[in-house]
């Protein structure tokens, strides 16, 4: 038997990013921002003494990691050509850049779920619970899956 829970940071926390993807031939490769909502899928064959996947209140690391990687940061690929011209602008005081290894909904949903795991990790649950896969959504239209 498996059970799975939710957990869901939606467009109302204000994780307000701004990103670009360099290799697209579209305006995409323009800077550009989205409010992003993360929707993580928790999962585990057995429930905690209190019937539970995960406590939800638990997750405030989860949370703080989201913000320190998206609530109003300019965040670039590493491999973006003009990353140190993006750097500066935090240089300049104008903006607070995080470097990841990628940008985009799919690669902001990876590594939601390395957050997730990590977090999981240090709660003790790694064992009892997994993320299943997290939604990474930029607006209604748009979003991306990634199951680990």
């Amino acid at each position: 038997m498996t059970y799975l829970s939710t957990k869901t940071y939606g467009h109302e926390l204000g994780l307000s990013a701004v990103f670009r993807q360099w290799k697209a031939t579209s305006h995409c490769n323009q800077l550009h921002g989205y409010s992003l909502s993360f929707r993580f899928v928790f999962e585990a064959t057995e429930l905690d003494h209190r019937n539970w996947v995960v406590d939800f209140g638990g997750l405030k690391g989860l949370k703080m990691a989201l913000q320190y990687h998206f609530d109003h940061k300019t965040v670039v690929a590493e491999d973006d050509p003009k990353r140190k011209e993006l750097e500066a602008l935090q240089e300049l005081g104008v903006a607070d850049v995080v470097i990841v290894s990628a940008v985009g909904c799919e690669k902001f949903a990876e590594l939601a779920a390395d957050l997730a795991t990590s977090e999981l990790t240090a709660l003790g649950l790694g064992e009892r619970v997994r993320v299943a896969e997290v939604e990474c959504s930029e607006h209604g239209a748009n979003s991306a899956i990634y199951r680990p």
